[in-house]
């Protein structure tokens, strides 16, 4: 059976925990350095403890370690994969595939995004090499993972929400020519979400001060089924810099999403263990987005930018029915709060916001509300036209319940209770497996009760009740003296039955039951943590030093390769020309700095295919310099070029 994953981002250790919580298969977080988010670093304890958490639900962690490494960092690389292969760490996500020809634990590896995975013949070469799963392009459709999944048995993973790259990830060098901060080397400062002038060979202004390299937020919720059958098996969120809110949310909706294809289908099934009970229903519009879009999954379409704003929009309320000074009327079914944020784009287009401090439901139609605010500038001046959409990026009732919920994830697991010559025992397994029983025992006297049907209601009472523990109970069976004396099927505590076979129990105290739960919730822990970690994936150490033959014999500076050992790899594996990365050298010539999918000409409704006309050189410029966008009209795609330096 095909088992599906649902990876959840981990900022942290608090975040990771909320992410498994809430029902995440497996978490992907940073480490103490080599991460590609080098504001996102977390100590090998964190990372341990984290490890122990997930291992309780049989669920992964992957490290992040997918930057670039200069050869002086190797070393240090090399000890970390180390450390974290000892905190119970599952897999590594990594880029340099220097990591492949050193001494390293037989920790899994996956093969990041950064790697430029976009077809079959590099997807084997990796499947070959010996990782353990491979993550593909953001840009990929249907068709081209069917294609890919089609040459190749290596699990593969896909980005299914979050913020977009616009560039293929680890092709992309704006960042590192703008600034020196390279998004290979987890510094990115995010140049494309910078506004732009957009201006043709003649220095004619096209488009001005707009966000013109900046995309809406991946949304596939709606393609999960389609992905499955097409080959994924792990579905990632993007967000190592996001919020333990945002985590929360989204991971729900995905899990609850997920979880209603698996319950109709016989041949997939959740990679983890555990339901969760988040506390507020999940709805990904109330997070943080641009607005949505399931990018080229289905072949290029309109409106996957986000050219007015990188700030997030939140969710659509309606449309706006009448603004007057302070007050705006909204046709919306959705109901509004005091200290709302809303939003909406002014004449301009620019975002604009502001809070809501009163709400007041008009009477006579049930879809419209009108809000009021304490808005220095009249609203009247700001909104475009009657008729305008409105936002609200801040919903302050839902926020409250998931800032209070625990996510509440149980286990259920089956209880056997006898007694013994020395007193009793009360065993346990999870429900469903056939895992092994887990016993704790309990030397005492035994003291017969006078009323057995009560005696033996209240000791099944006391066992059904495991607080804040991650398990909760299906099944009780007692044993008095050989003789069975109750069986519950489906248990709920609020409906317990009673059926005695004999006459004879004890009288048991709460306090001796609640010790043996106690003792018993801790040996299940330490027993499905190392059943865990005892079955966590190995590499086979021998594969990267197969003569597997790389796809081609030339890598340029888009290879990104910076040290020795990478180049050393790609040399064994045929490779015979090999520049230097860009974050070795200096380079005056002219430089593909991104290589993108998305197309300014066609977003703007220029595209030479639509017009009929060549597709000539446009220019990006800002005060960060000036570049030229060449367009590769037979691959549909573009790139942007750092012009030579004369």
């Amino acid at each position: 059976m095909k088992k599906i994953e649902l990876l959840s981002p981990a900022k942290n250790l608090e975040v990771g925990i909320a992410a498994i919580n809430h029902g995440a298969d497996a978490v992907y977080i940073g480490g103490p350095s080599f991460g590609a988010r080098e504001k996102v670093g977390n100590s090998i304890e964190d990372i341990e403890t984290l490890c122990r958490h997930a291992a309780l639900f049989d669920a992964k962690v992957y490290v992040t370690m997918n930057t670039l490494l200069f050869d002086n960092e190797l070393e240090d690389a090399r000890k970390l994969a180390y450390d974290c292969w000892n905190a119970g760490v599952d897999a590594l996500i990594v880029q340099d595939m220097a990591l492949l020809n050193m001494d390293m634990p037989p920790i899994a590896l996956h093969a990041s995004t950064q790697c430029h995975n976009i077809d079959a013949e590099k997807v084997k070469f990796l499947e070959d090499v010996g990782f353990s799963q491979v993550v593909l392009a953001r840009e990929l459709s249907i068709e081209q993972i069917k294609d890919i999944r089609s040459k190749t048995t290596v699990p593969l993973e896909y980005f299914v929400h979050g913020a977009l790259c616009v560039s293929y990830s680890g092709q992309c060098y704006l960042s590192h020519v703008i600034g020196g901060r390279s998004a290979n080397r987890g510094a990115c400062a995010q140049p494309c979400r910078l506004s732009w002038n957009l201006e043709n060979a003649e220095g004619k202004r096209l488009a001005t001060n707009r966000h013109l390299l900046s995309l809406r937020d991946l949304n596939n919720s709606k393609n999960i089924e389609e992905l499955i059958d097409a080959g994924i098996s792990s579905f990632k969120i993007e967000g190592r810099l996001k919020d333990i809110d945002y985590v929360k949310n989204v991971t729900a909706f995905y899990r609850k999403t997920i979880d209603e294809i698996i319950e109709r289908r016989d041949d997939i099934c959740r990679s983890s263990r555990g339901e969760s009970n988040p506390a507020f229903y999940p709805n990904p519009e109330k997070s943080f987005s641009r607005g949505f879009t399931d990018y080229f999954i289905h072949g290029r379409q309109k409106y996957i930018d986000a050219p007015y704003s990188p700030k997030s929009m939140g969710e659509y309320l309606g449309t706006i029915e009448k603004v007057k000074n302070k007050s705006v009327t909204i046709r919306t079914g959705k109901t509004l709060h005091n200290g709302d944020g809303l939003c909406f784009l002014d004449r301009e287009n620019n975002l604009l916001g502001f809070n809501v401090n009163a709400v007041a439901e008009n009477k006579t139609h049930s879809l419209t509300q009108t809000v009021t605010s304490n808005s220095d500038i009249s609203m009247a001046t700001r909104f475009k036209i009657e008729g305008s959409k409105i936002f609200r990026n801040s919903d302050l009732v839902w926020q409250k319940e998931v800032e209070k919920s625990q996510g509440n994830r149980k286990m259920k697991i089956d209880l056997i209770f006898t007694d013994t010559e020395e007193g009793f025992a009360l065993s346990a397994k999870l429900h469903d497996t056939d895992s092994e029983y887990i016993t704790t025992y309990l030397s005492t006297e035994k003291e017969i009760a006078n009323n057995a049907e009560k005696a033996l209601e209240n000791i099944k009472s006391k066992l059904s009740q495991w607080g804040d523990t991650e398990f909760m109970v299906e099944n009780i069976e007692i044993f008095f003296d050989n003789r069975q004396q109750t069986t519950d099927n489906r248990l709920c505590p609020q409906e317990s039955h009673v059926e005695t076979y004999g006459r004879m129990s004890y009288f048991i105290r709460a306090s001796v039951l609640g010790e043996m739960k106690k003792d018993l919730v801790e040996k299940l822990r330490s027993y499905l943590i190392e059943k865990h970690r005892d079955e966590r994936e190995r590499r086979n150490i021998t594969s990267s030093q197969q003569n597997v033959i790389y796809p081609k014999e030339h890598l340029s500076y888009l290879g990104n390769v910076i040290n020795k050992k990478a180049r050393e790899f790609y040399e064994f594996h045929g490779v015979k020309d090999i520049e230097d990365g860009l974050e070795k050298i200096k380079s005056n010539d002219e430089l593909v700095v991104m290589t993108t999918k998305h197309c300014i000409r066609y977003a703007n409704n220029i595209c030479s295919k639509e017009i009929g006309k060549p597709a000539t050189s446009l220019y990006l410029v800002n005060d960060k310099g000036r570049f030229r966008l060449d367009f590769d009209c037979r691959n549909c795609c573009m790139k942007v070029i750092k012009e030579k330096f004369i």
